[in-house]
């Protein structure tokens, strides 16, 4: 097939003034094959009627799941996720910051590390500084960033350098949907226990990360003004790693 159906998931929160409506238009007509699954976590300002003119343009190629009352990022993308795996169609799902931080056009990038390679479970976006790409962070961000990429390397035993890029792509698998199958514990660092979690039932199955996780270097990534992390955010992180920690070889000495 040379669109593979692909369906992004774009967790929303009080975005009203910045979503990009434009930028999102122009990532479908670029990719025949990607369609848009807006999650409005009960935003209390007006997302819900911007994400819902925007789909009624788009009325093929992008929908609005709205949920009630704000639950946090990760279950709207859990349970975004869930619905795109149960309409069954997508040969690869995923979820993407709705400030675009992480462009759509890097989208082609991702398709061809899982179109090349039926093994491959996942493709994470890694915002690595390297010269010829616009990698622009933070800089107290950044460094926070690297000293929690490696407590969860550590944690997990996986040499991941950036977990919380939230720019990610999956292939849509039943492994895919057990691991989406519960709430997650951690609010904040989801995409740490969804991590976990993979790892758990490759063990289970007698398999390896290796060769089924892929980091990508971006080749452009904007800090976008608005983030709803907060300074205090980072403390909580390491707590949540504690127990995801605890969850990840309890899962593991199960097995």
């Amino acid at each position: 097939m040379d669109h593979p159906l692909t369906t992004l998931v774009i967790p929303c929160y009080n975005e009203q003034h910045r979503f990009r409506a434009e930028s999102f238009a122009e990532g479908l007509r670029a990719e025949p094959g990607l369609r848009l699954l807006f999650v409005n976590d009960g935003s209390s300002d007006d997302t819900l009627p911007v994400l819902e003119r925007f789909c009624a343009h788009h009325t093929d190629r992008a929908e609005v799941l709205n949920l009630q009352p704000n639950g946090g990022k990760g279950e709207a993308v859990r349970r975004g996720l869930l619905q795109v795996l149960a309409q069954g169609n997508a040969t690869y799902v995923g979820f993407w910051d709705a400030d675009l931080a992480t462009p759509l056009d890097a989208l082609p990038r991702y398709l061809a590390v899982l179109n090349g390679d039926p093994a491959m479970e996942m493709v994470f976006g890694a915002r690595v500084r390297l010269l010829g790409r616009h990698v622009a962070r933070n800089p107290m961000r950044h460094y926070a960033g690297r000293i929690f990429a490696t407590a969860v390397s550590v944690s997990l035993g996986v040499p991941v350098y950036d977990t919380q890029c939230g720019a990610k792509l999956f292939r849509a698998t039943p492994r895919l949907q057990v691991v989406l199958a519960t709430q997650f514990c951690s609010r904040w660092i989801f995409d740490v226990e969804l991590l976990a979690r993979f790892l758990v039932a490759w063990q289970r199955e007698q398999l390896t990360y290796q060769g089924r996780i892929y980091e990508l270097p971006l080749h452009t990534w904007v800090d976008v003004a608005g983030s709803k992390v907060q300074p205090g955010d980072f403390v909580k992180s390491f707590t949540d790693l504690v127990k995801i920690r605890r969850e990840f070889r309890r899962g593991r000495s199960d097995v």
